[in-house]
């Protein structure tokens, strides 16, 4: 901690150091009738600070727009004794106003470079309107799709998740000068595996399996210099993560030499009390900061009872020093002690975001994140197609973006139907064909949505969830698509057999119907701001799909959770005898045990052949891609492994390491491994 940091603690009274802890919305401070401190009410309003309190408050959340910004930070210097300007905080998910595919689409692309390049993209526009931290990446292992917040992880393999964790925290924090914020890698510890897929629910697992499985790609952040850490809402063994000492203090700060700041999750803190871990507020924050966390969001507990903890004996003054120290150290490293409104420009803001130039990196993305699940040779369209029918109630709408899309507009996303358009012209006729709902039983716009595909040469079908049907607080029991949607899909086949599918969702469906039925289904996910350029480009080859599947596709939702690296039972089904029911071996009675698509899945329009694969006592892997196919594509090879007979068993098989490779038609090249982890 500089010289400096350390003045400006031993001027602050005690209460001043206890409500520098504390975090608010940033709407406290702006200046406008509806928003100004008088008259707080919603969520603020369980805050109990006073003006004075307000006006010493250390970070805050939640605001996008420098002008606001400025109004903001400006209102509360002004008002503020001691003039150590805010912090201010924001999730920044998948991009600020230009808004990228959702991070479970872009971890299939499997591109690193991609991960980081679109993080930084997003921390540039995010540092413009005047933010300095974001809340991500979100790094929890998931295995369970009915989980609202999958769409916000990288999937279910820990490896994989940590590389993404590591690009997109050098993304964020990495050499772009003024235009880097600091990351938050959450949710510290295994949130993903929240107990029946629903959030803010009891995690229970052993030691090992938290090591395994769930702690790597926190770990993997932490090592890439991640600036800040969010505890988790879940427990772990028992204890809320927000007052875990076992987490928070022995793992995070001492075994792995963390000394950045911990942030507990919304009202985190207070909600000890619902859990039964402590008795009242006074319990909770005492447990809270016993066990190392920085800041409380959204809550106050702190800011009511610290001080009396400390007169009292339980915690001492030197806890809370750190702490400010450790908020005040990240100030000073992001320049808000100087500057306080940091690289906030107005003008430059408004040329930067939605530029041609983010455009281009956001469509990027959705091309290299979409999958092809299925394609029964109608992939791709001709651009010489005579007519096409576009169709669906995903067809004409911004509202694929994605949820916690920030400052990205449905009005400013190109949906299906411009795409098409701006590809085709007025060969792109569009019908609705039914409600997004998931419980609507209207069948009223079939008939036109018949009629023009009747008279058009082909169809693209848009299908899948609204885009609030996934993100915090959207878990589902059902992760079928609507009936609605099927009946659609069989009346539209019943007049015109060249349908494709683009499928738009925020996590994996269980789509075996669909499989059956349509002819080529590509998985858009939520592919963000240029969604439909993107979706245009790979359904008529301008694009060619590469992404593939990090987080399976059950046939049921009977079989979640479920996951490719998992352990061989002592009664396993064979493979081969998939599709039978063998009783007293470990399957259902009326499915299959395979998934529908697993993870690591993924087609494209051309085709690749792996050969001469040779490994070295070193554990140097090597073997040859050729392109077999008529096109140029990138393949997504995939190292897995199996140990044997270890003295503690291992799953059947698991992701080690992982090379994107682009080939021209009939061209190969060579692959190479080192397997050393």
């Amino acid at each position: 901690m500089s010289k400096r940091i350390q003045e400006i603690l031993a001027n602050m009274s005690l209460k001043q150091k206890i409500y520098h802890l504390q975090q608010v919305t940033t709407a406290t401070y702006l200046t406008t009738k509806e928003s100004r401190f008088e008259i707080i009410t919603g969520p603020n309003s369980a805050v109990k600070l006073d003006k004075e309190m307000v006006f010493d408050v250390g970070t805050s959340l939640n605001l996008v727009g420098a002008e606001t910004m400025i109004d903001a930070e400006s209102n509360y210097l002004k008002n503020s004794k001691y003039k150590i300007p805010l912090m201010i905080m924001q999730d920044v998910i998948h991009g600020h106003r230009t808004l990228y595919p959702i991070n479970l689409a872009v971890a299939g692309s499997f591109d690193r470079d991609l991960a980081k390049e679109v993080a930084q993209m997003a921390a540039k526009e995010a540092s413009l309107d005047g933010m300095s931290v974001t809340f991500a990446p979100m790094v929890d292992l998931v295995r369970d799709p009915r989980w609202g917040r999958v769409m916000e992880s990288s999937g279910e393999d820990p490896y994989l998740n940590g590389e993404m964790a590591k690009a997109t925290v050098e993304g964020y924090q990495g050499d772009m000068g003024p235009y880097n914020i600091a990351a938050c890698v959450k949710h510290f510890a295994a949130y993903g595996a929240a107990e029946a897929g629903r959030d803010y629910n009891t995690v229970d697992m052993s030691e090992r399996t938290l090591r395994e499985y769930y702690l790597p790609a926190y770990k993997a952040a932490v090592d890439a210099g991640v600036k800040m850490l969010m505890t988790a809402f879940n427990i772990v063994d028992g204890v809320p993560c927000v007052g875990n000492e076992h987490l928070v203090k022995d793992i995070l700060r001492d075994e792995w030499g963390f000394d950045g700041v911990v942030i507990s999750d919304y009202g985190a803190v207070e909600e000890m009390i619902v859990h039964g871990a402590a008795e009242n507020k006074k319990e909770a924050a005492y447990l809270a900061m016993k066990a190392g966390c920085d800041i409380e969001m959204m809550s106050s507990c702190y800011a009511e009872y610290l001080e009396e903890l400390i007169n009292e004996g339980k915690i001492t003054e030197e806890m809370v020093d750190k702490s400010v120290l450790r908020i005040l150290d990240l100030k000073e490293d992001l320049g808000i002690l100087d500057k306080p409104y940091r690289s906030v420009n107005v003008e430059e803001s408004k040329a930067v975001q939605l530029s041609p130039e983010h455009r281009e990196k956001a469509r990027r993305g959705a091309e290299e994140s979409a999958v092809l699940l299925k394609n029964d040779g109608i992939l791709p369209l001709s651009k010489n197609v005579s007519s096409v029918a576009l169709i669906g109630p995903l067809a004409n709408t911004g509202e694929i973006h994605g949820s916690w899309h920030c400052g990205g507009k449905a009005e400013e996303t190109i949906s299906v139907y411009e795409g098409l358009k701006n590809l085709l012209g007025d060969k792109v006729k569009y019908a609705q064909g039914c409600q997004i709902e998931y419980d609507s039983c209207d069948t009223s716009l079939f008939d036109e949505a018949c009629e023009l595909a009747k008279n058009s040469e082909c169809v693209v079908l848009c299908l899948g969830d609204h885009q609030e049907y996934s993100g915090e607080g959207n878990c589902r029991a059902n992760i079928e698509l609507p009936e609605v949607q099927y009946k659609l899909l069989d009346r539209i086949l019943e007049v015109n057999k060249n349908v494709v599918v683009a499928l738009f969702a925020g996590r994996p469906l269980a789509i075996q119907r669909l499989d059956k039925t349509a002819p080529a289904i590509l998985d858009m996910w939520m592919p963000g701001t240029e969604g439909g350029n993107a979706c245009a480009n790979l359904l008529f080859g301008d694009a060619i799909p590469s992404g593939k599947i990090t987080m399976t596709f059950p046939r049921a939702l009977g079989q979640c959770p479920i996951y490719y690296n998992h352990y061989t039972t002592g009664r396993p089904k064979k493979e081969e005898d998939d599709e039978k029911f063998v009783r007293f071996t470990s399957c259902f009675l009326d499915m299959p045990n395979s998934p529908l698509y697993p993870f690591g899945y993924g087609l494209s329009y051309t085709s690749f052949e792996y050969s001469k694969l040779k490994m070295d006592k070193a554990g140097n892997i090597r073997l040859n891609v050729k392109n077999t196919g008529k096109r140029s594509g990138c393949e997504v090879v995939q190292l897995y492994v199996q140990e044997n007979n270890p003295t503690v068993l291992r799953p059947k098989k698991e992701l080690k390491a992982f090379k994107k490779v682009h080939l021209e038609a009939g061209k190969s090249t060579t692959v190479t491994f080192e397997l050393n982890h």
